[in-house]
């Protein structure tokens, strides 16, 4: 008898521990990406350009510029984070990502053809209204097409992207000089930056655990900056930033006059943007939500949850849903 009840004893606790695994394996399978991310290329200007896009397209759009020297695939954590709540875009520049390269003969790299380029993008998709995320070189992308159309933008989400000279501080001494004097002599140290070690340390730089930041990263930026002519487009990017320093007066002027809502989540250990540059903003911007945050330059690779939530926090409180 004892020997019975210490089988059915023992098949009962068989029975909840299947049923108790099973409704786990049910919950898990809830969590799934409602929008899932589709790929796609757009014929703009001659060029293939390559955008990831997510989320329900009646939803309020979110654009998502890329920096230096990275592409769409920065982003590929935080678009399913926020599919679910709004429609999000996010395109390589010419000569990043999987977007055509043309050659320098036939193209002009320039922040300003980059933004021309994205400008044109958002018009074929029939998108007039958006936020902006703005980070690195996006920064100066985006903002050109904030002066080009400031009535469009419902916000900005600024990740370690500089609009002031206080953000330049020593990594820049080296551009300087390539400003000055765009010579042989002052290219070759930058050349640096774009192979392995350099973007080994873009993505490590700062971080609390390297452990986070996958390997992937640096691999997948290698597959265009190992193009042919590739060094060379992105030296010329260098010695056109330039031009982005010249125009945030203006950026700062209009940030005074149309005082968009700014969202500020700062990788406050970055070498190349640190938070002197960040600091400026809540000059010239009344609504600033402000967080620095204790990562690198990549901030979205170690802290991509915490911005996600502040992204959604942020975007609802100024009713952008």
């Amino acid at each position: 008898m004892k020997t019975r009840k210490t089988i059915v004893t023992l098949f009962t606790l068989a029975i909840l521990v299947a049923a108790n695994l099973n409704g786990q394996n049910k919950k898990r399978s809830v969590t799934k990406q409602q929008y899932p991310t589709t790929y796609h290329t757009a014929k703009v200007s001659g060029l293939d350009i390559f955008y990831r896009e997510a989320g329900p397209k009646d939803a309020p759009t979110l654009l998502l510029l890329h920096g230096y020297p990275t592409s769409s695939h920065m982003f590929r954590n935080l678009i399913k984070d926020l599919s679910d709540d709004y429609h999000l875009i996010a395109p390589d520049y010419p000569g990043y990502g999987r977007s055509s390269q043309p050659p320098m003969a036939d193209f002009e790299y320039s922040f300003a053809n980059f933004a021309e380029i994205v400008d044109e993008l958002l018009t074929q998709l029939k998108v007039d209204r958006y936020s902006l995320y703005l980070m690195d070189y996006g920064a100066p992308v985006g903002y050109r097409i904030f002066e080009k159309h400031p009535e469009r933008v419902e916000a900005f989400i600024v990740q370690n992207g500089n609009a002031y000279e206080e953000g330049l501080a020593d990594f820049w001494d080296p551009l300087r000089k390539l400003w000055t004097d765009n010579s042989q002599a002052n290219k070759e140290p930058l050349q640096a930056f774009h192979q392995i070690e350099g973007l080994k340390w873009q993505y490590l730089y700062g971080v609390q655990d390297s452990s986070k930041v996958s390997p992937d990263n640096w691999n997948h930026d290698l597959q265009h900056l190992t193009r042919p002519e590739n060094n060379e487009i992105q030296l010329a990017m260098f010695y056109d930033y330039r031009t982005n320093v010249d125009r945030y007066p203006g950026w700062q002027k209009l940030f005074r006059e149309y005082q968009v809502p700014t969202l500020i989540v700062w990788g406050k250990n970055d070498y190349i943007f640190p938070p002197s540059g960040a600091h400026p903003y809540k000059r010239d911007l009344k609504n600033v939500d402000f967080h620095l945050l204790n990562t690198g330059h990549f901030a979205l690779e170690e802290k991509g949850d915490e911005i996600a939530g502040y992204i959604l926090n942020f975007l609802k409180k100024n009713k952008i849903q």
